[in-house]
C-alpha cells in the first residue's frame, strides 16, 4: 500500500463519519426499502418471467471500482430499478412455472427481516438459547403437521434441524452414516461403501457421496422405467445390491425421492425401507418439493413408511412460502449426526452445553455458524396456520389439473408422466404425413402425428425457448426415457387462475408459430 496523496487526506477530513447502524436512519432507510420492494411485487406482471439480458451486460453498466465516498441510498435504488431488476429472472411472478416454486409470502418475508435483524450466530445453545429452542419447537410443530412417526421428534429422541439447502441435508446424513459404518468395518474400508439412488435422484446425492469420500465407481443410479412411473423399484434395488455384496462390496446409503425433480415421481418407501433393512442401509427420504404437500391427508400416503427410514427432508423455502433457505431435516439418531459433525474446541465450552440438556447445532450441520432460521417458518406458520397452508397448496395442484385439461382438450400434445402434484410434464407432438401411419405413426383425433423422438425433442426445445425468450412465461424442461418435455409447476405465491389460462394461450400460440416453419 502506497501512502496516501494530499488531496487523499482533504477528501477523508471531509467525509461524514456515521454510525452505520444508527437507530433513525435505518428507520428512514428501511421504509424506504419496504415501499421498494411493495412496488415491485405490485408491477411484477409488467418484466419479462426470465431476464433477457446478455452475459456480461452488468460490467457495461457499473463501474469498474468501488465509490470512493458515500452514496445515498436514493442514487443506490434507483440503480437497483435501473441495472439489477433487468438482470433478474422473477422467481415470485405469478408467471413463473420453472424449476420447482421458491414461494415466498409476506411472513416469510418479515421472519426474515426479524432473522437479519437479529443477526445473532446461532451455533450453540449458549450463543442464544432462543434461536435453539424455537428452532427445535418449529420442528416439532411441522413435524406433527406431517404426521411423521414419534422417533423423529425432539419427545421421541429424535429431532429436527434446519439447514441451508438439500444438498446439505443429505451429505450431513450421508456423513454419519458413513461414519457409523466405518467404525464398524475399519476406516480404511471406505473405498468399499457404496450409495444408491435412482437415474431420477437428484445430483445432490452424488455431489454429497464426492464430498463425503465414496469411490466414484460405487454410486449407484438404478434405472427406473415408465411401467413404473419412473419411481425406483424395490426388486431392482435388491438386484442392484446383491451384485455389489457379491463383488465384496459394503451396500451404505440410499436416498428414497418423494417428487423427483424431473417428473415428480415418488419411490416407494415402504418396499424401499423393506430392501435396506435387509442390508443395514441408511435410508435418507428427500421430499424436497413434495414433503410440503404431505401436510394435506390426501397427499400424506406418499410418505407412508417414512417410519422405517433413518431420516427425512424437505424444503420449506420450496413449496412452503418460507424465503430460501431453509431446508427442514429430521433424524431418527442424532448421536450419528454428532459423531461424525461435531468439534469441540475449548473456546466453545460452556456448562450448558456440559449438563447435556441443549442442542448444540454446530454438531448437526456441516459449517459451525448457522443463522436465527427457526423466525421465519415460525412466522409462516403462526401467521398462516395449518388450514390455510393446506388451502394455498391445494389452490396450487387445482390450477395444475386445470392446466392439464387444456393439454388434454388440444390433441397436439400429450402428457408424457401421470401428473401428481402440482406440476404438469407436457410436449407438443410432431405433424406427419398420413403416408407413414401404417408402418411407424397413430392417429389422434385431431390429425395424424408420428412419434419420431429425435424429431419430437427437437420440436420441443424450439417451442420452450419460443416461450421463454416472449418474456410471458417461463417453463424449463427435462427428459425421461429419452423424451425431451416440457414442465409446468405451479407454486408462486401471486400465480392465480387468470395466470395459469394465460401460460397455456401462449403455449399453443407459440406452438402454432413453430409448427408453422417446422
Amino acid at each position: 500500500m502506497g501512502s496516501l496523496h494530499v488531496e487523499d487526506l482533504d477528501n477523508i477530513s471531509k467525509c461524514t463519519v456515521e454510525n452505520p447502524l444508527d437507530p433513525e436512519e435505518f428507520r428512514r432507510q428501511g421504509h424506504m426499502m419496504i415501499d421498494f420492494l411493495a412496488d415491485y411485487y405490485r408491477d411484477i406482471e409488467k418484466y419479462p418471467v426470465r431476464s433477457q439480458v446478455e452475459p456480461g451486460y452488468l460490467r457495461k453498466e457499473i463501474p469498474d471500482s468501488a465509490p470512493y465516498n458515500p452514496e445515498s441510498i436514493e442514487t443506490i435504488l434507483e440503480d437497483v430499478h435501473k441495472q439489477i431488476i433487468p438482470g433478474i429472472t422473477h422467481w415470485q411472478s405469478p408467471n413463473y412455472f420453472a424449476y420447482f416454486p421458491s414461494s415466498g409470502s409476506v411472513a416469510g418475508f418479515l421472519g426474515e427481516m426479524l432473522s437479519t435483524g437479529f443477526n445473532v450466530v446461532g451455533f450453540n445453545w449458549m450463543s442464544s438459547p432462543a434461536a435453539t429452542e424455537l428452532e427445535s419447537i418449529v420442528m416439532d410443530w411441522l413435524g406433527k403437521m406431517l404426521k411423521l412417526p414419534k422417533s423423529f421428534l425432539f419427545s421421541g429422541n429424535g429431532g429436527g434441524v434446519l439447514q441451508g439447502t438439500t444438498c446439505e441435508a443429505i451429505l450431513c446424513t450421508l456423513t454419519a452414516a458413513r461414519d457409523r459404518m466405518l467404525n464398524k468395518i475399519g476406516r480404511e474400508n471406505i473405498c468399499k461403501l457404496v450409495v444408491y439412488g435412482s437415474d431420477q435422484t437428484h445430483c445432490a446425492l452424488q455431489k454429497a457421496a464426492q464430498i463425503a469420500g465414496i469411490h466414484p465407481n460405487n454410486f449407484r443410479a438404478v434405472p427406473t422405467t415408465k411401467a413404473n412411473d419412473y419411481g425406483l423399484s424395490a426388486s431392482a434395488l435388491r438386484s442392484t445390491i446383491l451384485e455389489d455384496i457379491e463383488a465384496g462390496l459394503v451396500p451404505l446409503f440410499l436416498c428414497a425421492t418423494v417428487g423427483t425433480t424431473s417428473s415428480t415421481a415418488v419411490d416407494p418407501i415402504g418396499p424401499l425401507c423393506k430392501v435396506a433393512s435387509d442390508y443395514s442401509i441408511w435410508v435418507h427420504v428427500d421430499a424436497a418439493y413434495a414433503g410440503s404437500a404431505c401436510i394435506c391427508p390426501e397427499f400424506r400416503h406418499f410418505i407412508d413408511g417414512v417410519e422405517n427410514a433413518d431420516s427425512f427432508s424437505l424444503n420449506a423455502h420450496k413449496w412452503f412460502f418460507t424465503t430460501l433457505d431453509c431446508c427442514c431435516l429430521w433424524v431418527k439418531e442424532p448421536s450419528a449426526l454428532i459423531k461424525a459433525l461435531s468439534t469441540n474446541p475449548e473456546y466453545l465450552r460452556n456448562k450448558a452445553t456440559e449438563s447435556h440438556q441443549v442442542v448444540d447445532y454446530k454438531d448437526w450441520q456441516i459449517a459451525l455458524s448457522r443463522r436465527f432460521r427457526a423466525m421465519k417458518l415460525w412466522l409462516v406458520l403462526r401467521s398462516y396456520g395449518v388450514a390455510n397452508l393446506r388451502n394455498f397448496l391445494r389452490s396450487h395442484v387445482k390450477m395444475a389439473k386445470n392446466f392439464e385439461g387444456f393439454i388434454a382438450l388440444d390433441k397436439r400434445f400429450e402428457i408424457v408422466v401421470p401428473r401428481t402434484f402440482a406440476m404438469v410434464c407436457f410436449r407438443l407432438l410432431p405433424p406427419r404425413s398420413p403416408l407413414i401411419i401404417k408402418t411407424n405413426g397413430y392417429q389422434n383425433g385431431n390429425g395424424v402425428y408420428h412419434k419420431d423422438e429425435s424429431r419430437a425433442n427437437e420440436l420441443n426445445r424450439r417451442l420452450l425457448e419460443s416461450i421463454n425468450a416472449s418474456g410471458s412465461a417461463y417453463m424449463t424442461h427435462s427428459m425421461v426415457g429419452g423424451v425431451y418435455m416440457i414442465r409446468f409447476a405451479v407454486g408462486a405465491s401471486l400465480t392465480e387462475e387468470r395466470h395459469v389460462i394465460l401460460a397455456w394461450k401462449v403455449v399453443q400460440e407459440h406452438a402454432d408459430a413453430v409448427l408453422a416453419t417446422f
